[in-house]
């Protein structure tokens, strides 16, 4: 992205409702300290999740983000709605070989229901739109809340 901010590429490669969802995330990712480095963010040098973001029409572009941590179950202090559960359960990455070592993908526990053939990276969010974002938000405030409490 040489030189370019992660807002000045979300203003080069999205546009209308997408573009807006993008721009707000960004936001909440700077008012909650998370830093973005080449597609990996981390709060206190610890990835919460990696975003792709470029012009292809194609899936993983123009904008997905895929989340890091472990989401078998929920953490009293940050509680998912039944509602945020589905968003989650209908974006679980399934396996598809694409080199980060998990072929042919895991059975995994993700707040309380079973998937199979899931990647090493549980859930992505392809082109998220204002509601799925808040649920990533949510997901993002459990990563941070975990990183917390580890140090």
């Amino acid at each position: 992205m040489s030189g370019q901010t992660i807002k000045d590429k979300m203003n080069d490669v999205l546009s209308g409702e997408v573009l807006q969802n993008a721009l707000d995330f960004a936001e909440y990712l700077e008012a909650n300290e998370m830093v973005i480095d080449s597609g990996v963010i981390s709060y206190k040098g610890k990835d919460v999740c990696y975003m792709h973001l470029d012009d292809a029409k194609e899936y993983p572009s123009p904008w997905t983000i895929w989340t890091a941590g472990d989401h078998i179950s929920e953490h009293e202090d940050v509680p998912l709605s039944e509602q945020m559960k589905e968003t989650v359960w209908a974006n679980v990455n399934n396996c598809g070989n694409c080199g980060a070592g998990c072929n042919p993908g895991t059975r995994k526990m993700i707040f309380g229901k079973e998937f199979d053939n899931v990647c090493s990276v549980d859930m992505d969010f392809y082109r998220p739109d204002a509601t799925t974002l808040e649920c990533v938000k949510k997901l993002l405030e459990m990563r941070k809340y975990i990183i917390l409490s580890e140090n």
